[in-house]
């Protein structure tokens, strides 16, 4: 199906329960999902892991036109979830937060990653997140005022956590090892130490899809203005 190359879908908390009630609820999991659901140790985290996986699916089926009830995943070495059988070339990445869940779909077996965090960030995280930042970007927070500042803390954490899901490392990967630039003048740029062709391998868009929040998607061979945003609801 033609579409663009990536897509992101925002599933606003209050919408959970009516959504995922719509979609089948938990017997729309497989048995490993189920099982992985009901370890869950909170309601809170039970009630967003369903959501999740019921909002990758329904992502799933709209880019693809496959069942929703058809889905079933694999996972990588490092434990990422992947579309099985992947013939469609889709893949897909999760991320919440208090209010609000995130996926993203990439076509043509591109990785891709997605983060969502509160906004601006609160000052605990701007006192401790910048130490393990690359050198220009706490130079670029030093010369921010404290608004500005929060916000960019944020900004910051939502895109590194994006780069290293898309990767498939997690936060494994030393935060100060890859930089970004362009938070304030745009487009967004990378430099990973690692990974010289990263800059031009790679595109990110960061997302303001309310007040209270931000969102950041990594992409793979992605072509800039390619993300459409979907907010869902029930």
């Amino acid at each position: 199906m033609p579409g663009p190359d990536r897509c992101l879908w925002l599933l606003a908390e209050p919408e959970v329960d009516a959504f995922t009630a719509r979609l089948g609820g938990p017997a729309l999991l497989t048995p490993e999902e189920r099982a992985e659901w009901a370890r869950k140790l909170t309601p809170t985290a039970r009630r967003r892991y369903l959501a999740g996986r019921l909002l990758a699916r329904h992502a799933l089926t709209a880019s693809s036109g496959r069942p929703v009830t058809a889905w079933r995943f694999r996972r990588t070495g490092h434990g990422r979830p992947e579309p099985e059988p992947g013939d469609h070339g889709l893949r897909f990445n999760l991320s919440h937060t208090d209010g609000l869940i995130a996926c993203v779909v990439a076509r043509d077996g591109r990785a891709c990653g997605v983060d969502v965090e509160r906004f601006p960030a609160g000052d605990e995280a701007v006192a401790c997140l910048p130490r393990h930042f690359a050198a220009e970007e706490r130079a670029d927070l030093a010369a921010a005022g404290p608004q500005e500042r929060a916000a960019r803390v944020a900004a910051y954490w939502v895109l590194k956590e994006a780069y290293a899901k898309a990767l498939g490392t997690g936060l494994r990967k030393p935060l100060s090892s890859y930089a970004f630039t362009g938070l304030a003048d745009g487009p967004v740029r990378l430099r990973d130490s690692e990974r010289p062709a990263s800059g031009r391998d790679w595109h990110f868009d960061l997302v303001r899809p309310g007040p209270g929040h931000v969102v950041a998607v990594a992409a793979e061979r992605a072509a800039p203005g390619g993300l459409r945003t979907v907010t869902v609801s029930a």
